[in-house]
């Protein structure tokens, strides 16, 4: 072996076990964050009355809009949701690689089998409010979210590296809108579409973990800075894009929850609010994930395989 060979090897040993580590903080910290989410949102009369209020400003939404979310979120059905399930499968299949097929088929199933056990099983949302035009039932997490995310994440991590930022650029945005496009039809509240975030990022990180211990993910040989030139500033782009909607989202929140909720300039500011907010909480869980697997994927066909 040749001490580049040994340098690169180390490298990737190294870079590895720094991604291993993240994997299982990210984890945890979704399920923290989500749980933060939950008890803050649906188990105080503050958070339910809030988001309430959201909900009635989305009556405000011009009708064209509702009918593009409306449009958006059929796009999500048992029968898409199979095709994009095969279509990730066939990927990895298609790299000779039966444990990244199974990766990636298990996140998106698996994604929306913890979202649908813990909204018709585990959490449950009381009526704290006592009060009529009310939406008591619970709906925590979203599905539609949690199927778009996990499809964002299966496809991250069956793509080869070269292709990351083709696959990311193609679907984050999709992924992301649908999160907010739940809210304009009022099928779910912001919570619902955080909660389904930290849902689909645990599952990834997860399923990146399993990759990781049965020896199926290499490191790659750092590429020229030019050649990646513009995933980097779509990547800056998308940040930047997120750190302005947590912002406006706050401030419109924070604004919103010191004056009367109920008259219609407030409900429409707190509808706003959770638009920027269900945003930024879809591109920061993407934007995670693509930062634990920093010059690393799955490997060829022809790579050895150790498992850690």
């Amino acid at each position: 072996m040749t001490r580049s060979h040994k340098g690169v090897t180390l490298d990737g040993d190294r870079l590895l076990r720094r991604a291993t580590r993240q994997w299982t903080g990210v984890m945890i910290g979704a399920l923290l964050f989500g749980a933060a989410v939950y008890l803050l949102a649906d188990q105080t009369s503050t958070g339910q009355r809030l988001e309430e209020a959201a909900l009635r400003g989305a009556h405000q939404v011009d009708p064209d809009v509702r009918r593009v979310a409306m449009h958006a979120l059929h796009t999500i059905t048992v029968t898409s949701q199979l095709a994009a399930t095969a279509l990730v499968a066939v990927v990895g299949l298609l790299r000779r690689q039966v444990w990244l097929a199974v990766a990636g088929v298990g996140v998106i199933l698996g994604g929306q089998a913890v979202t649908q056990l813990l909204k018709h099983h585990v959490l449950s949302r009381p009526d704290l409010l006592a009060a009529h035009n009310t939406i008591a039932e619970n709906t925590v997490p979203s599905g539609h979210t949690t199927a778009a995310m996990c499809l964002l994440f299966a496809t991250l991590i069956v793509v080869p590296y070269r292709f990351r930022g083709v696959a990311m650029f193609f679907t984050l945005s999709w992924a992301v809108g649908i999160g907010a496009y739940t809210v304009i039809v009022q099928v779910h509240r912001l919570s619902d579409t955080l909660v389904a975030d930290a849902v689909a990022l645990a599952v990834a990180c997860t399923a990146a973990q399993v990759l990781a211990w049965t020896g199926r993910i290499r490191a790659v040989v750092s590429p020229r800075p030019q050649r990646y030139l513009l995933r980097t500033v779509f990547i800056v782009i998308v940040g930047l894009i997120g750190a302005a909607s947590l912002v406006l989202g706050t401030v419109a929140m924070l604004h919103a929850a010191s004056a009367y909720v109920n008259d219609r300039p407030t409900a429409w500011r707190l509808f706003l609010s959770s638009q920027w907010l269900a945003a930024a909480g879809s591109i920061a869980a993407a934007l995670l994930f693509w930062w634990t697997w920093y010059r690393l994927e799955t490997k060829r066909r022809h790579d050895p395989v150790t498992p850690t």
